[in-house]
């Protein structure tokens, strides 16, 4: 029996309960400077790009700073396109909290884009979301570790 409460714990919460839905998003054709406007607003570290409802890439704080101010560019001027992280991995909205975690962590990805059975974009989760809305201390704090001691990415 403690295999089956195991089973149906918080573990196999689905991400959609965590995830932060609807996010602002820009297209590859905005400027830095419209990213990093809605980082401001919103809050966050992250913007995904779309085609429509389509996630086609992500902006961080990071790739801003590291591939065009770092570089003497004008956000003002510089089209998402050319700095974005493209190819980013998705996890559909009825994946489990568990397995969410274990991809975040093989990935050494902090964030992923959620997405419905359409693969159309539904919501974002970070490892922050699962910490804050879930008691899978053990899982995050395995996760966060194995991010921690990747290479840096550039």
């Amino acid at each position: 029996m403690a295999q089956q409460n195991e089973r149906s714990g918080r573990g196999s919460q689905h991400i959609r309960e965590v995830m932060t839905p609807n996010p602002e998003c820009v297209t590859d054709k905005d400027t830095l400077l419209q990213a990093a406007r809605i980082m401001r607003d919103k809050d966050t570290g992250v913007v995904p790009v779309v085609d429509g409802k389509k996630i086609v890439g992500l902006i961080t704080d990071r790739d801003i700073v590291i591939r065009a101010i770092a570089e003497g560019k004008n956000i003002g001027d510089v089209r998402v396109s050319e700095v974005m992280t493209k190819n980013v991995k998705s996890v559909k909205e009825d994946s489990t909290v568990d397995e969410v975690l274990s991809l975040m962590g093989s990935a050494e990805i902090r964030r992923l884009p959620v997405v419905n059975t359409n693969n159309e974009l539904v919501g974002i989760v970070s490892i922050g979301d699962v910490a804050a809305k879930t008691s899978r201390d053990d899982k995050v704090g395995k996760t966060v570790e194995s991010i921690s001691e990747a290479p840096p990415n550039r």
